[in-house]
């Protein structure tokens, strides 16, 4: 299947390791132009060369934080630079902040920031090239895991669901679609951290996920890269949980 997606552009942030490096990979296979943001420039120039090396579109690199309060206003602003206009937004960037009953203000303050404000700065920031072009694709990272405890990234995510689907209500008519994907558990540093042998991670998938396994990255980069494409022009304002069926989501 041609997904049309050849001379589309995108930003994807947290594209220096797992599920933003993945769909990276994936967008640059199908002839997308990208610009890869995240904070280790040399993460990002070995997945240049991953790329480069595989034939696909060479992304281009951004060093950037997202948490400094401008850092959506320069990253897009640096990114048209580089690409003349964005058509494709992933907001892979992110990550868990657990908290204690007294967590401090400014604790939750961090982690709503970087979870929730700087993702939708940056999908505000690039909405007016998307309207430009009448063509546009936002994707958010969410999460699927019910909260067993207090993680501001928790009720970040459930923010960016509520945001994502109104948003996908107001520029639908501008061929701008928006979509959230919940990654249940996938392979990556973390979960190989956790569970360190291919025994143990098989062990637990048997228990909590029906398909008996864990997810790989690039099956996840494979569905992201569909709802980029023109295809899937009639998808939007959805929260897709991508688990093996474990659905042990609450937001």
């Amino acid at each position: 299947m041609d997904l049309q997606l050849k001379g589309k552009t995108a930003i994807v942030t947290g594209a220096s390791q797992g599920l933003g490096r993945a769909i990276a990979i994936g967008l640059a296979n199908e002839g997308v132009r990208a610009v890869v943001v995240a904070r280790r420039l040399n993460l990002l120039e070995a997945l240049i060369q991953e790329v480069a090396g595989g034939g696909g579109e060479r992304p281009l690199a951004l060093q950037a934080d997202l948490y400094p309060d401008d850092a959506p206003e320069s990253i897009a602003e640096q990114a048209t630079r580089m690409l003349g206009h964005v058509d494709i937004l992933i907001n892979a960037a992110g990550g868990s902040r657990p908290l204690p009953l007294d967590g401090s203000k400014q604790a939750w303050h961090e982690g709503m920031t970087l979870n929730f404000w700087r993702l939708r700065e940056l999908a505000h920031a690039v909405i007016p090239s998307m309207t430009a072009g009448k063509f546009g694709r936002i994707i958010n990272l969410t999460g699927t895991r019910e909260p067993r405890n207090l993680n501001a990234a928790h009720a970040a995510k459930a923010a960016v669901h509520v945001w994502s689907k109104g948003l996908s209500k107001v520029v639908a008519k501008d061929g701008i679609t928006v979509n959230c994907i919940q990654p249940g558990k996938l392979r990556s540093e973390q979960i190989d951290k956790r569970w360190p042998t291919e025994e143990s991670r098989r062990e637990w998938a048997q228990k909590e996920v029906p398909v008996g396994r864990m997810g790989e990255p690039h099956e996840l980069a494979d569905l992201a890269v569909f709802l980029c494409s023109p295809r899937a022009a009639y998808i939007t304002g959805n929260i897709i949980a991508f688990d093996g069926g474990a659905r042990y989501f609450a937001f």
